[in-house]
């Protein structure tokens, strides 16, 4: 394989990993028998459930927002009860960042409606290709955290 030929395949990976995460996003709140949630707000709840307690401007650093941003989509999620605010005891000029009960079911409800129909279509693929999405799985992890380590060095 060229070096070239290389560079297509990563880039073809690339934009099959962005539908893949697309497709199912898009179906997601319909299963689920939630509100659907905006993409970035999407992102910033499951920021909030991995780093609870994390601040509007670490927020907006790991996300690669800019704060107004962060800010505008924190009051929505906060007016529809998903996230709350609570001032840092050690400085009042900071707020940290918690999810709400409500919104911990609302992942957990998303969480259930991903798995199922991934579920179902994978055990319909052919056991050679269940057994490379399988080994793929590491790698894959590996490669997530390596983005979110380079966006947050950013």
């Amino acid at each position: 394989m060229t070096e070239s030929s290389a560079q297509v395949e990563r880039l073809d990976m690339s934009m099959l990993l962005r539908d893949l995460a697309w497709t199912i996003h898009r179906g997601v709140p319909v299963i689920a028998g939630i509100e659907p949630v905006p993409m970035t707000e999407l992102a910033i709840l499951k920021h909030i459930l991995d780093a609870p307690g994390i601040t509007v401007g670490e927020l907006s650093k790991s996300l690669g927002l800019r704060q107004s941003n962060a800010s505008a989509a924190l009051r929505t999620l906060t007016e529809r009860g998903l996230v709350t605010r609570e001032m840092d005891p050690d400085d009042r000029r900071v707020s940290r960042l918690f999810l709400t009960e409500r919104a911990k079911a609302e992942q957990a409800a998303i969480g259930n409606a991903w798995v199922g129909p991934i579920r179902d279509v994978l055990a319909a693929l052919p056991p050679e290709q269940i057994a490379a999405i399988e080994a793929a799985a590491t790698a894959l992890k590996a490669l997530d955290r390596s983005l979110q380590a380079k966006q947050s060095a950013q």
